[in-house]
């Protein structure tokens, strides 16, 4: 299986474990709403700033993405919320 794809599936199943759309995680990300789409379907090569990013806005650890089926296994304690852009460090 190619990485992208791999990277592909555990942003799209961590922002549905999120309940969030792609225009949100983008938002959250700094990223166009269109490249979240690119991404999770795997048509574009992420760059690594880009994958911390996403990473940062899901609130996983980059190197998390690159497991092969991470979301799966992945639960996110209750009640957490994803910190709006103006609100990170």
């Amino acid at each position: 299986m190619k990485i992208k794809v791999i990277v592909g599936d555990n942003i799209r199943g961590l922002r549905y474990k999120l309940n969030i759309s792609q225009e949100k995680l983008a938002e959250y990300a700094g990223l166009h709403r269109n490249y979240i789409g690119f991404v999770e379907r795997a048509e574009v090569n992420m760059t690594l700033e880009n994958i911390a990013k996403i990473a940062k806005a899901l609130q996983v650890h980059p190197n998390e993405l690159l497991v092969k089926d991470f979301f799966i296994h992945f639960d996110y304690p209750p009640k957490i919320s994803v910190k709006k852009r103006w609100e990170r460090s």
